[in-house]
């Protein structure tokens, strides 16, 4: 402070042809001692030693610079803040000193613990880190900056296992106890907000026993202290310190002192003393002996020659500055190029006040200048404890925090870090390991949010993020992987030509359609023989031709449903099958008629001859044609995904459209076939050879059995299998049909030619 007023008393630039003055006093520390200062400082009425005899020495101060410590400052603010007497701390950095309502007159060129608290947590976050134990000092600076700390620690999702405060004035069991927690602990990381003194007795202690790793978060309060790099360890510990700086000429200054000059000040006659082992002046039971002149400070080697590293020394350097540039700027004016300063202006204290608020300037390439709390611009250096080649511990810079910068860029590192015991990884603290994708967090009952398990995804959801909160549905065409963290493409579903059930009943499809052929084929060859001609052979081609048809027709039903397949599959389906119906009633049909007519006087045949046997299977086929063409006018099959039967993939398949319409479409089916199997049940008992009643009863008993049963099962049957059960209804009937009314007929014409005869056909008797 004496440096940067004589200095400013120098300058012709700043305060031109005025001299400050100032009173320097210890408060040793003490919240009590510094009220008893601000007192003296607000009354003027302490004992001054007047060097020169230029001094205004008018009784108040009109600034202050001071105190180090924030509980100190805090007391004084009070006092002196009432009576407009503005006061710049170079240390004291309690985040409470920010409320103008409470500290109108106080300002600091330390950055406020409010940014240091940021500046702590945003660390922690960027290394990973999320559950850690946190150590305070038991005062202003500890306690506010703590609360600060844990505030900015839980937006980030940060968790804090304890925290402990430590105090110098704490008994040794209490300091013990703090020591057992860190110890104990499963966090990691350690974050102490504290000062130098506080850390001393915590860390003395934890030295006494084997400390498991622990990675140490420092404070400015006490990181840059070089006592702590005895502590083997604290190697590896990093913080946020304030900014090295380089004052120039101030190593000279220091270095300028003779014993003359420092006999004229008790303050600078004890560290002369202490220094160099010997008193200025003679005393009675001294064990040291008098200087004798040829003191050098140049030989000395401590923390009073050793400027290297000036951290708070730069903080009381610009606040020395700013109090000059306020009272610069309320006493001088520029005129002509030059600076004119009134020396007879009666300066008063709210006047330097009201001008330290807009003091804006650049000192050594430092900025100094105060927002509205009084704060400064907050940028900090990161500071890491590392181990040399040599073995001895060093305090390195990292990196820096510049709140100025925009958010998200504040935080820089720009050399490597080296971590607790000389690792180069960043060490791992966490309450749980982190939950991969594929899985949510559930918190543990009764611990905090960053102690939880991993629970894996529920069904059809996924989580592709580490750490997921929750788990959420794929879309509906999607479906999850085994890790349950994509979704893919569902696989997509329907009775293709290529699966071995599709090639199964595509096989007894072909067949069936070939057994109608080869049956037609056998017919036609033998269409002249009784066996033929007894039954209507038209009808029976037909009736081959449609059977023909339904084979094939289920071939429709195989493949990926298209917009003509689905109406095709259900309309063919349905107007084939009634053309079969409809040729089975005509030939029952003929059967009853043909018994009708033999009896005595009955024309019946004529009635119902080839023309109208054919006008028969043409109208209920036409009916049929009606209800289909309605049905695709109105609401036709169309193809659909069908995203419900399975969550797990999609099934092609045609929508019915009009469930009305396919219903009437089977129904009319039916209606026929129960129409034809009464017929058919009512001419069984006729007597003769080749009478098709028997086996068209059994063709229509099997033909109602598989439709009756189609019901339920179609159903009830999931996706393709859906699609299977009605070709199969489809065959099982066809079949059913062809080898009841066809096959027994084929067999006498093959293989037992003697019963398709004429007689034999005549013979009621014989069978």
């Amino acid at each position: 402070m004496i440096f940067a007023i004589e200095e400013i008393n120098n300058s012709t630039e700043l305060l031109p042809g005025i001299k400050l003055g100032y009173q320097i006093y210890d408060s040793c520390a003490s919240v009590l001692v510094a009220l008893h200062v601000a007192f003296q400082l607000s009354n003027g009425q302490d004992p001054v030693f007047y060097r020169g005899s230029n001094c205004s020495q008018s009784g108040m101060v009109r600034a202050v610079v001071g105190e180090s410590g924030s509980s100190p400052s805090i007391s004084m603010a009070r006092i002196i803040g009432s009576l407009q007497i503005p006061q710049v701390s170079h240390s004291a950095s309690c985040a409470c000193l920010s409320d103008k309502q409470q500290f109108p007159s106080f300002f600091r060129t330390i950055p406020s613990d409010q940014f240091q608290a940021d500046a702590l947590a945003k660390m922690v976050k960027h290394f990973g880190w999320t559950w850690i134990g946190a150590i305070r000092s038991d005062s202003d600076y500890g306690n506010y900056g703590m609360a600060s700390f844990l505030a900015a620690a839980k937006r980030e999702g940060i968790c804090v296992e304890y925290s402990e405060s430590v105090s110098q004035a704490d008994p040794q069991r209490k300091i013990q106890r703090v020591a057992d927690v860190i110890r104990r602990s499963t966090a990691i990381v350690v974050v102490a907000f504290a000062d130098t003194s506080d850390m001393r007795i915590l860390l003395k202690e934890l030295a006494r026993e084997p400390l498991p790793p622990r990675q140490w978060i420092g404070s400015e309060g006490w990181i840059t202290d070089s006592y702590f790099t005895s502590f083997s360890f604290c190697a590896g510990a990093i913080g946020v310190a304030i900014q090295q700086s380089d004052i120039p000429g101030l190593r000279d200054f220091l270095l300028d002192l003779s014993p003359s000059k420092v006999a004229d000040s008790s303050i600078l006659t004890e560290f002369w003393e202490d220094a160099f082992n010997c008193t200025l002046t003679e005393r009675v039971n001294s064990n040291r002996g008098v200087c004798d002149g040829t003191e050098d400070l140049k030989t000395l080697k401590n923390s009073y020659t050793k400027i290297s590293q000036l951290r708070m020394t730069n903080m009381v350097y610009k606040a020395v500055y700013a109090i000059a540039h306020a009272i610069h700027n309320a006493v001088c004016h520029e005129t002509n190029l030059t600076t004119q300063c009134d020396k007879h202006f009666r300066l008063e204290s709210k006047k330097v006040l009201s001008e330290l608020k807009k003091v804006n300037f650049s000192q050594n390439g430092y900025p100094v200048s105060f927002d509205a709390n009084g704060d400064p611009v907050a940028f900090y250096e990161l500071a890491n404890y590392q181990k040399s080649e040599s073995g001895v511990i060093e305090l390195v810079t990292v990196g820096y925090y510049d709140a100025s910068l925009p958010k998200g860029q504040e935080f820089r590192i720009n050399k490597n870090i080296t971590w607790v015991e000389g690792r180069t990884q960043v060490p791992v603290s966490l309450c749980s390991e982190s939950c991969p994708p594929g899985t949510r967090k559930v918190l543990q009952k009764g611990k905090p949010i960053c102690c939880y398990d991993c629970i894996p995804c529920p069904e059809g959801e996924i989580s592709n993020t580490t750490d997921s909160p929750g788990c959420f549905q794929c879309p509906s065409e999607l479906w999850p992987n085994a890790e349950r963290n994509a979704c893919f493409p569902k696989p997509v579903e329907f009775l293709s030509f290529d699966e071995v059930l599709a090639i199964i009943l595509a096989t007894f499809s072909v067949i069936g359609a070939c057994l109608a052929i080869i049956t037609a084929v056998i017919f036609f060859h033998h269409r002249t023989t009784p066996i033929v001609r007894a039954n209507n052979s038209e009808l029976s081609f037909l009736l081959l031709f449609s059977l023909t048809l339904c084979f094939l027709c289920s071939l429709t039903f195989i493949g990926a449903p298209s917009e003509w397949s689905c109406m095709l599959r259900h309309t063919a389906f349905g107007i084939i099958f009634v053309l079969c119906i409809s040729c089975v009633l005509g030939k029952t049909v003929v059967v009853l008629m043909a018994f009708k007519a033999t009896l005595p006087g009955s024309n019946v045949m004529k009635w119902f001859g080839p023309p109208q046997q054919r006008m028969t299977v043409v109208f209920f086929t036409f009916i049929q044609v009606l209800i289909c063409t309605v049905w695709l006018v109105l609401s036709p099959p169309f193809p659909m995904k069908n995203l419900t039967t399975y969550k797990e993939k999609i099934i092609l398949e045609c929508a019915l459209g009009s469930a009305v319409g396919f219903w009437a479409v089977l129904g009319y089916i039916g209606l026929l076939a129960v129409f034809c199997f009464v017929l058919a049940v009512l001419a069984r008992k006729l007597p003769d050879n080749f009478n098709e009643a028997k086996m068209i009863t059994f063709s229509m008993l099997i033909f109602c059995a598989v439709w009756i049963t189609f019901i339920p099962a179609y159903v009830s049957s999931p996706g393709k299998f859906t699609v299977a059960v009605e070709i199969f209804a489809i065959l099982a009937s066809s079949f059913g049909l062809i080898l009841c009314i066809f096959a027994p007929k084929c067999f006498i014409i093959l293989f037992n030619p003697e019963k398709n005869s004429k007689k034999y056909l005549m013979n009621k008797n014989s069978l």
